[in-house]
């Protein structure tokens, strides 16, 4: 799709491409009601931009829609395949890596009551591993502020990828 093709969406249409994206209808409906924009770039900074309105309810409600990281997201929605596709890069094969990743991901979950989210594309289970642990470190107020930020990396990844 070009952003020329975004452009010329209904604003039902462009609300529905987004939506997956990121589980904050709010962001979705935001983005789709600046259009027109001028370029892809232009798009993409708004985007950018109305991530920082994001409340912790709305990452609250965005983290529901993303499964632990090395499991396989199940169904068949768009949020799912998505996650599938971004964890497929992990090639988590070890039983050590697997291990590590689960007793982290519990860890994680006692220590801040939401699950682990880190942008998975682009990065090795190892790295993966070593910033769960590094996290696991962080207090509550940085731990929500680097949440928020992989939630963001994650969402601008996945609307570039629309226009590929």
């Amino acid at each position: 799709m070009t952003f020329e093709e975004f452009n010329a969406l209904s604003e039902f249409e462009a609300v529905a491409l987004l939506r997956p994206l990121v589980n904050i209808p709010a962001w979705a409906k935001g983005v789709s009601d600046r259009r027109p924009y001028a370029s892809l770039s232009a798009l993409l900074q708004y985007a950018e931009t109305a991530c920082a309105g994001w409340t912790a309810e709305d990452i609250t409600r965005a983290l529901s829609a993303h499964p632990r990281i090395g499991e396989r997201a199940s169904g068949a929605s768009k949020e799912a395949q998505l996650s599938r596709g971004e964890q497929a890069t992990l090639n988590i094969s070890q039983q050590a890596m697997t291990d590590a990743l689960h007793e982290g991901n519990l860890r994680y979950e006692q220590r801040f009551g939401r699950v682990f989210l880190i942008r998975a594309k682009g990065r090795s289970a190892e790295e993966i591993l070593e910033n769960l642990q590094r996290r696991l470190q962080n207090s509550p107020d940085a731990e929500d502020q680097e949440t928020a930020q992989q939630l963001k990396e994650i969402t601008l990844l996945r609307l570039k990828e629309i226009f590929q």
